[in-house]
């Protein structure tokens, strides 16, 4: 009989965050803490790009995303921007389940702290919950190989959960690991807090 690989983030999630939102937040049913519903990838694609290019960004989305990318295409031309009916303008990608508490785990803990001169990501959340990052160059993660690519592309990442506020959305983040950027009145707690201690 094989036992099933839980991936470490979401483990952690079930043994730890969860208690730890039912004790801050005071939630009466565990299914009312909340939770990684899917995480959405889209990158767009030049309207001059050639197939190869194409190909390329497919490839590179597919390998760092763990499952096959899906080109977008568009539904009508537009002169101005050089768009033709049927053109490829972008490329996404759906995670869900493991893939998902996966490509998190390896955004959080290998991804991000490689960024040059990196503080934090922004803390603002949609409304209702759901958090996007951008991120201007996509090499930062291991699995792309720099010597291949040939044109470099931005990333927009899209974290959707239950959560019905942004609190409880940048709850659920800060205690999965998301690194926050600490806001000034933050910065200046602390430091009014260490001139008190000494």
């Amino acid at each position: 009989m094989s036992t099933k690989r839980i991936p470490s983030l979401k483990q952690h999630y079930v043994e730890s965050i969860v208690p730890a939102l039912i004790a801050s937040r005071g939630y009466k049913n565990t299914h009312e803490v909340p939770k990684l519903t899917k995480i959405s990838l889209n990158t767009g694609i030049d309207a001059e790009a050639d197939k190869n290019q194409i190909a390329d960004i497919q490839r590179d989305l597919t390998a760092l995303a763990g499952q096959k990318a899906i080109l977008a295409k568009s539904k009508k031309a537009i002169s101005n921007f050089k768009l033709r009916q049927g053109q490829v303008v972008g490329a996404h990608v759906t995670l869900r389940g493991d893939a998902m508490w996966d490509f998190l785990y390896r955004l959080i803990a290998v991804a991000l702290p490689t960024i040059r001169d990196f503080r934090g990501v922004h803390s603002k959340l949609d409304g209702q919950g759901n958090y996007a990052l951008g991120i201007n160059d996509f090499t930062i993660f291991p699995e792309i190989n720099v010597e291949s690519v040939k044109k470099t592309m931005g990333l927009d990442i899209n974290i959707v959960t239950t959560a019905e506020t942004d609190d409880e959305g940048r709850e659920l983040l800060k205690l999965l690991g998301m690194p926050f950027r600490r806001t000034e009145a933050q910065q200046a707690a602390d430091a009014a807090a260490k001139t008190k201690a000494a």
